[in-house]
């Protein structure tokens, strides 16, 4: 892991690093430039706030090597520790706590084929494709489980200047697609990173890619019960003892420490902390947002938006400041001639990999469909696999774990892999990221309606599925001898399986779950307080 190295920076107090306070003085003034500027530019077709932070710490860390003659441009050095553990997980909570879940879970099913079937496809066509082009360019020190890092590296996406422009409003399925797939994503390739460096490659035999399978699995599902166990958790805790009548602190409190103490339990147990953290905002959002007094809800909703544009941003003006540490560039030993071809190379394999799952899968849904407006138009599918193009901070930080201070390769392919790495990240998000918003409104009809395809929204399904589930045969009394035609429970669930199963979750749910883990029509008892229960139905399921 790298440490946070300072420029040295004499008359420091005997308590307090002064050059610690320099580097947080620059980054904090840097935060404070983004919102000002991604402010005045809310309105340009060319940037984005993601853009603007980027482009600000390239400044910034330009003009730090100026003023260090070209010696360290590192107010602080990337550390896997500061991303991994303090800036990722506030981002992917808040992704899950704020998510429309009717429409995401609507959806899930073709989020999980893009985000892991997808995943895994890229995975596998990026290692290969390294494998097989690398030799030829004159890397030959990198090994089998090198070239699999790769692939898990390079196929994770960053697609926050597309959800940037996206609306939930205006482009509801496509942004639920883009964003739980973009979740997902990061998870699956992360989840794929870990199981690659569990494995032992010097005992290759047939059974190693079913033992990377079961990784996957054990690490994919393991992660998501226990983000599901510590959000019931909370919920159960603050309905049965009532923070609010008290303190709504406490409360606002529980919620913060519990949502940060899964991440922090899954990577204890080496798990993946993004797939627990995420699941966690969804399931607290569902139950213990709706368990806690009015004036907490407004408090968490914000709170953890807030914290969740802070890390974002910071990441980019640390990725952007570190993009001239002069001293990785210095260490590659390789030309501008080769450093370009490798990054060219990188780039076209994210393409390929991209491509090649989803404009197939899309296909293939579209094939099962049998309504049209349940199809993915070709439209929706060259935006989904733009929005996967652009590279983040999760990847520059999976390939400085796996290429800093490595003993497998040369210091100096390992420098090189690095910098390509960061200029992936450079030119897709600054480059396609800035044409990401014309693009878009080129190629989408903004006023299109919007599609709809749940159960309440189709009377016959609903009435199939009323009929078919009632207990008892409530739905009788229309006439004893005439049974009205329904569908079976099987044809129901192979034509509609996502609307079927949100059905018998949402019965499963009130007769069970809610009345233990409360939720939405559960009314905090605080003296004197309005507790505004009514009002706060959006959140629902």
């Amino acid at each position: 892991m790298a440490s946070h190295e300072t420029i040295p920076i004499q008359n420091s107090s005997s308590f307090l690093s002064t050059s610690t306070i320099v580097a947080l003085c620059v980054f904090f003034a840097l935060l404070c430039a983004c919102i000002v500027i991604g402010h005045l530019l809310e309105e340009n077709r060319w940037a984005n706030e993601s853009i603007t932070a980027l482009l600000l710490g390239l400044c910034a860390g330009a003009i730090v090597l100026l003023i260090e003659k070209g010696q360290d441009s590192r107010l602080l050095a990337f550390s896997e520790d500061l991303f991994f553990l303090y800036l990722l997980p506030p981002i992917i909570f808040n992704a899950g706590f704020q998510v429309k879940k009717k429409q995401f879970f609507k959806n899930f099913t073709t989020i999980l084929l893009f985000g892991i079937l997808g995943t895994v496809i890229s995975f596998c066509l990026i290692s290969l494709g390294a494998f097989l082009l690398f030799k030829r360019i004159g890397l030959t020190t990198l090994t089998l489980q090198q070239f699999l890092a790769i692939g898990a590296i390079l196929s994770a996406t960053d697609s926050v200047c597309t959800l940037q422009v996206l609306s939930q409003d205006e482009t509801p399925f496509l942004y639920s697609i883009v964003f739980g797939e973009g979740v997902v994503n990061d998870a699956t390739s992360i989840v794929l990173y870990n199981a690659v460096q569990s494995l032992n490659f010097n005992n290759i035999d047939a059974t190693i890619t079913l033992k990377l399978l079961g990784n996957f699995l054990y690490l994919f599902f393991t992660s998501t019960a226990l983000g599901v166990v510590v959000s019931l958790l909370s919920a159960f805790v603050i309905k049965t003892l009532y923070f609010g009548r008290h303190s709504t602190d406490r409360e606002v409190a529980l919620m913060m420490l519990m949502a940060y103490l899964s991440y922090l339990l899954a990577e204890l147990l080496n798990l993946s902390g993004i797939l627990t953290v995420f699941f966690c905002g969804i399931v607290m959002s569902h139950y213990t947002w709706h368990n806690v007094t009015e004036s907490s809800r407004i408090t968490t909703k914000h709170a953890f938006a807030t914290m969740s544009f802070i890390a974002e941003t910071f990441i980019f003006v640390y990725v952007g400041m570190d993009a001239f540490d002069i001293e990785k560039w210095k260490g590659s030993n390789a030309s501008a001639a080769t450093s370009v071809t490798i990054s060219a190379t990188f780039f076209a394999l994210v393409l390929i990999g991209r491509a090649a799952f989803v404009f197939p899968l899309a296909n293939f849904i579209n094939c099962i469909q049998k309504r049209d407006s349940n199809k993915i138009e070709f439209k929706q599918q060259f935006i989904m696999w733009w929005a996967g193009l652009m590279r983040g901070a999760v990847t520059i930080a999976l390939s400085y774990n796996q290429f800093s201070n490595t003993k497998k390769i040369s210091s100096s392919d390992s420098a090189l892999m690095i910098t390509c790495t960061i200029i992936v990240v450079l030119f897709s998000t600054i480059v396609c990221g800035s044409v990401t918003k014309p693009l878009i409104e080129a190629v989408l009809l903004r006023n299109r309606k919007t599609n709809v395809s749940d159960a309440t929204d189709i009377p016959s399904l609903e009435e199939d599925l009323r009929q078919l589930f009632f207990e008892n045969g409530d739905s009788s009394g229309q006439g004893n001898n005439q049974i009205a035609p329904r569908a079976s429970s099987l044809r129901l669930l192979i034509a509609h399986p996502t609307i079927t199963v949100h059905y018998l979750w949402r019965k499963f749910d009130d007769k069970f779950m809610r009345p233990v883990f409360g939720g939405r029509g559960f009314v905090p008892f605080v003296p004197g307080s309005p507790t505004g229960a009514d009002d706060e139905t959006s959140a629902a399921v």
